[in-house]
Order: structure tokens, then C-alpha cells, then sequence
């Protein structure tokens, strides 16, 4: 991910709401993304943090901030950090750290973060594959769930344990191409 100059937070929000329109809720790659993302329910937070210690203050104030607010105001944060951890394999290490945080804060059973990366590769899967895109998001992302929200929409949904399989034919089908196609176009929003 090249960083843009002079790049505004409303240009980077944009762009990621943009992804998460056209890719994750038409394409129902998170079934539960939709009613959160059209009730207004997700925080979109620019981190301006330039090394991961910076990083870690402002998750730990957006978990403190999930934790005092009633859910129905707000149900999940993307933590949108543009400026550090842009080579994915230092992201994903760092996802251990952030778990490590969320255990030893006793944050545990109450959040967990969803992993979203421009160049977002699963273990298993080829880095060419279509099924990467389902975690392809403009810049990275530390995306704050709540467990409660997941389990109540986990009890509404037949077979979640499917999903990711089901996302793998989906993002076959509509082919890697297509999908490098939407997030390319998120990306040519600006906002002055």
C-alpha cells in the first residue's frame, strides 16, 4: 500500500466503507456485517500511529470506548491504521500481541479483532487467490468485534461454520480479477 501524501482520514474512511459496501456486505461475505454497517454501528478511527506501541494505545482506548458504550449505539470499531504495519507478515505477527493484550487486560470473552489487510493471504491458500479478498480492505485493519454481537448472530445463522467455505466459492466464482477490480476502484475515492 503506497502512502499517499497529504491523504485525509475522510478519504481513508471513505475508501474502507466503500470496500466494505461493494465487497463484504453485497456479497454477504460476513453475514453479520450488513446490520451493523446499514444501522450506522460501525466507529471508523484513523490511527495516526507510526510504530506498533502507538498502535497498541489507540486499540486499548478503542476497547475502553466499545466497553462504556451501549451496543445498540455502537456495535464494532475498524481500527484503520495506515502508517504501521503494512507489510502483512508483521501484521499478522502482531495479531498475537493483540491477543495477548486483549487476555491480559481481561478483555477476553468480551472482544476479539477480525484481521483485514491489503495484502491478506490465508495459510493454506496461494497469494493469487481469489479467496484472499474476503480480507483484502484498502489499508490495514484492526476490526473490534464484540463476542456478544457474534454469538447472537451466530445462533440466527444455520451452519456458521460454513462460511468460510461458502466465502471461497464466492470469491472463486466472481474471480480474483473482479474483486482486485472493486478494491482498486475504493481506492480512486478522494474526498477534499
Amino acid at each position: 500500500m503506497p502512502n499517499e501524501p497529504g491523504l485525509n482520514q475522510e478519504t481513508i474512511i471513505a475508501r474502507c466503507r466503500c470496500w466494505i459496501e461493494s465487497t463484504v456486505v453485497a456479497f454477504n461475505l460476513c453475514p453479520f456485517a450488513r446490520k451493523p454497517f446499514e444501522n450506522t454501528q460501525v466507529r471508523y478511527v484513523v490511527s495516526r500511529a507510526e510504530n506498533t506501541d502507538q498502535l497498541l494505545d489507540d486499540f486499548h482506548d478503542e476497547l475502553k470506548l466499545l466497553r462504556s458504550t451501549d451496543i445498540a449505539e455502537l456495535e464494532t470499531t475498524l481500527l484503520i491504521h495506515p502508517y504501521v504495519l503494512n507489510d502483512f507478515f508483521a501484521y499478522n505477527d502482531f495479531l498475537s500481541v493483540i491477543d495477548m493484550n486483549i487476555r491480559q487486560c481481561n478483555y477476553q470473552g468480551e472482544f476479539q479483532v477480525a484481521s483485514l489487510h491489503p495484502a491478506y493471504q490465508f495459510a493454506d491458500a496461494d497469494i493469487d487467490a481469489a479467496e484472499n479478498y474476503t480480507n483484502r480492505s484498502p489499508y490495514p485493519v484492526l476490526h473490534i468485534l464484540r463476542e456478544e454481537s457474534l454469538s447472537r448472530a451466530l445462533l440466527g445463522y444455520a451452519r456458521p461454520e460454513r462460511i468460510p467455505e461458502r466465502n471461497i466459492r464466492i470469491t472463486e466464482e466472481l474471480g480474483k480479477e473482479k474483486l482486485s477490480s472493486i478494491l482498486s476502484n475504493c481506492m480512486q475515492i478522494k474526498v477534499d
